[in-house]
């Protein structure tokens, strides 16, 4: 997913296409709590001006994160459709003022950084697991898990010598 300024330009009139599956296990490092992930399906087209390179990509995969109650290994799939643009002088658009556009570095254009950032945008702060049992505890030193329809009847070991204290007047 590179391509340098000069393959881009000798390109220009006809367009680029590409598709491609990439191995993006590596993306641990950026996350800590990313178990796992399949190969990523990156489609899309460049579009090359005189002046500007536009990307539309569609990035397709699947994570696998802990979840957030249990720790069990969840499947999370992504679909990410997006776009990048790149300036290709650095002149052009200074005045703009616009955050979305990357000034090319060097002499060519890696898509994978901004890849690697939309997928970890695609990351929830919690996600659950349909399975009740886990590896993680359901109680601990003053706490449990119970359900919500549990609660009712419940007296909070804390407060049982207060409830004592009102039975008896």
């Amino acid at each position: 997913m590179k391509w340098t300024i000069q393959q881009l330009n000798a390109q220009k009139n006809k367009g680029i296409q590409f598709n491609e599956t990439l191995d993006l296990s590596d993306i641990s490092k950026n996350d800590p709590q990313i178990r796992g992930i399949s190969p990523v399906e990156v489609s899309g087209e460049a579009v090359v001006s005189s002046d500007s390179v536009t990307f539309q990509l569609h990035i397709k995969g699947t994570l696998i994160l802990p979840c957030s109650r249990t720790l069990e290994d969840v499947e999370l799939p992504f679909d990410i459709k997006t776009r990048e643009m790149f300036r290709l002088h650095e002149s052009v658009w200074e005045d703009e003022g616009e955050d979305e556009i990357h000034t090319v570095v060097g002499e060519s254009i890696d898509l994978i950084p901004y890849i690697k950032e939309h997928i970890l945008l695609e990351i929830p702060l919690q996600i659950f697991s349909d399975k009740e049992e886990g590896k993680a505890p359901k109680s601990g030193e003053d706490w449990e898990l119970f359900k919500e329809d549990e609660q009712k009847n419940r007296i909070d070991p804390r407060l049982a010598d207060l409830a004592k204290f009102f039975e008896k007047e």
